[in-house]
């Protein structure tokens, strides 16, 4: 089984979906792992503010981390670093995986992230 793994910078729940003001981005990234997860992708997801050893026990993060403490969140496939300082849309996670992308609701208008740090 083909599998991604998320780790978020500190938040206050697992998704940061929670709280008075809930950032669109997250919210539409919850869709799209619920998404991945429907697709038959394992989704492992790790919040730093509670599950730290998650990130401690990984020399991959830990290594980014010192390097730039600014990747989170970052994601993991086949123990590589695919992305780090944004979320990605639908389209770029169907794209990891080798999947088609016609048909694939985009539910956010672009990942924002750094240049040269997804896809």
């Amino acid at each position: 089984m083909q599998k991604i793994i998320v780790y978020d910078q500190a938040m206050c729940c697992s998704t940061g979906v929670c709280g008075p003001s809930v950032d669109p981005k997250l919210a539409a990234f919850a869709a799209d792992l619920d998404w991945l997860t429907r697709q038959g992708i394992e989704v492992e997801r790790y919040n730093l503010a509670q599950q730290p050893q998650a990130f401690a026990d990984s020399r991959l993060v830990t290594g980014e981390l010192q390097k730039d403490a600014d990747c989170l969140p970052l994601f993991v496939i086949d123990e590589k670093i695919i992305a780090c300082g944004c979320y990605p849309d639908r389209a770029t996670l169907a794209k990891f995986f080798g999947m088609d992308v016609d048909g694939v609701v985009q539910v956010m208008p672009s990942c924002g992230c750094k240049p040269g740090n997804c896809c």
